[in-house]
């Protein structure tokens, strides 16, 4: 599974440290093996089509024992239906051994399965189910017929009295009135019974299928624990973990289903277990994207925040690792600088890099700055958020008064924004209007996904500046306020298909995040004047 470069390598030309894989830029090592795999995939015709759906590959560079320098290739999941191939290092546990528990119990589950099917489908199982409604709206036509009778005879009972009859005649009413109700209540006591009549015949199969459905849940949550335990996963130091008892000490609590099926486990795994020693990692992605998820085709992208990031954390103990830019609570060099000021309110540019608002560790915010800055404010200062990667225009709120009276504008969507930004890649349409609901990913945080079922309303017009040199200036304005709406708007497939220049969610690693909010309109909550204001972006 050591696949040694053609050309020596040079110990000057190693990282100093193992690469951070939540969050990097991928070694020209890393780089090299990365394109040996992808001729590699490229000469698998057999492959081909599933190749074409889209799947994560990753390349761990390793020395070995006797100084040789080369990289392990890994696929995430399953890849033609195995979980093993030549050229590829073997899964942490192969689950697809025709003769391992997983297989086995798979098929009993799938037993089950197909036993709830043959019974949900049955033409008794039909038959009742049609007969239990035809039973329940026969009643209720009965019973509407017997009340508007009764309605009818209550009503000739009342023009009757309003003549003024006898005694006698009186008594004779009040006695068929008394019987009518009492027929009512015999025909809803006997329709009852034969409506429970027909539901206990029905309620025999639903029983059946319920008591099935039980076991199914039971047995699979068993099946994935059990599964669970089988990867014992490796550090530097040698030390073993299941899975349940890496994941026993987060938020989630279990492992979710896939978890130590990805690439970067796997590749660790096989290099611990074989006395290679680890340099560096990337992923990629080769195919077309997901519905859902953003993936390009040959970019690289960090190990996801749910499945992998627990797992990483124990793998990577022992190893000298390079920092996590992210968790870096290192400020920009520059403050924001104000765009406009008054007694009530004011615009900073914020420069990329810098948080709106104090996030959980202790990088520095606008938020801190303009606590210290307006120390007589009162309420909430921040009235909207921008992206720590984006810079531009943000609205600052001295009073509680005018805090609230700016969001509520922000609610309505009567403030108009727009946004400047470079993307990598041509679009060929010059405007248009995305419309593609978004939700977090809810194993990969902050990562926002397209999901028309949970996903909240996200739409944004645009309109092409310039197009050069594969890249093009884009203006967004966006009419919902979404979190990392045009970042995945402009990422999506569905939606124009060409990342931001240096989005290192959706896109590329770059500098910076080629996004910036360069202009904001707005009716000053004391004057009642439109307020319009432009930084012109730095790129």
């Amino acid at each position: 599974m050591l696949h040694l470069f053609q050309n020596p390598i040079s110990p000057s030309s190693l990282p100093r440290k193992f690469t951070c894989p939540f969050h990097y830029t991928p070694h020209p090592l890393c780089i090299t093996a990365a394109q040996e795999v992808q001729a590699y995939l490229s000469t698998q015709k057999q492959w081909e089509g599933e190749l074409k759906e889209g799947k994560m590959f990753g390349v761990l560079i390793v020395r070995s024992a006797t100084g040789d320098t080369g990289y392990l290739a890994a696929f995430s999941g399953i890849l033609a239906g195995s979980n093993v191939h030549p050229y590829f290092v073997p899964p942490v546990y192969d689950l697809l051994q025709p003769e391992g528990f997983f297989k086995i119990e798979e098929e009993n589950i799938s037993a089950i399965n197909r036993e709830i099917k043959k019974l949900e489908e049955s033409d008794e199982y039909l038959a009742l189910q049609q007969k239990s409604a035809a039973t329940v709206a026969e009643a209720e036509h009965a019973l509407a017929t017997a009340k508007a009778l009764l309605k009818i005879a209550q009503e000739e009972r009342q023009r009757r009295r309003n003549q003024h009859p006898h005694a006698a005649e009186l008594a004779a009413m009040t006695a068929e009135s008394q019987f009518q109700k009492a027929e009512y209540k015999r025909l809803q006591h006997s329709w009852k019974e034969r409506i429970a009549s027909v539901k206990e015949e029905t309620e025999r199969f639903t029983k059946k299928i319920e008591d099935l459905k039980a076991e199914r849940k039971n047995r699979s949550s068993a099946l994935q624990q059990k599964l669970f335990k089988q990867f014992r996963m490796l550090n530097h130091r040698g030390e073993a973990r299941d899975l349940c008892d890496i994941f026993a000490g987060t938020v989630q609590k279990t492992p979710p289903a896939g978890a130590g099926e990805c690439a970067a486990p796997k590749l660790l795994q096989y290099a611990y277990q074989h006395g290679l020693e680890p340099v560096a990692m990337a992923e990629f992605w080769w195919g077309a994207s997901p519905k859902t998820e953003i993936r390009h085709h040959g970019y690289y992208y960090p190990a996801c925040k749910g499945k992998c990031e627990p797992i990483l954390r124990h793998m990577l103990q022992g190893l000298d690792v390079e920092d996590n830019p992210l968790q870096e609570n290192a400020c920009p060099d520059t403050e924001p600088e104000i765009v406009y000021e008054d007694e009530w309110l004011a615009v900073v540019n914020k420069p990329a890099g810098l948080l709106s608002v104090p996030g959980k560790g202790d990088a520095c915010s606008v938020g801190q700055w303009a606590t210290r800055r307006y120390r007589e404010a009162t309420g909430p200062l921040i009235v909207h958020r921008l992206d720590m990667a984006t810079s531009g225009l943000l609205l600052i709120a001295k009073t509680k008064e005018v805090h609230q009276n700016l969001q509520a504008q922000f609610k309505n969507r009567t403030v108009k924004k727009r946004y400047i930004a470079l993307l990598d890649g041509l679009i060929p349409h010059d405007k248009g209007i995305i419309s593609l609901p978004l939700c977090p990913d809810p194993l990969d945080r902050p990562r926002q996904i397209v999901n028309e079922e949970y996903g909240k309303p996200a739409v944004t017009e645009y309109k092409v500046l310039s197009r050069q040199a594969n890249r093009t200036r884009i203006a967004f304005y966006p009419l919902t306020g979404r979190t990392h709406q045009l970042r995945v708007h402009a990422a999506h497939p569905l939606g124009l298909n060409c990342p931001i220049v240096g989005d290192s969610l959706y896109g590329k690693a770059s500098g910076r995040l080629y996004l910036h909010a360069e202009f904001i309109e707005f009716t000053h909550p004391a004057t009642n004047q439109t307020v319009s204001l432009e930084k012109p972006a730095e790129f």
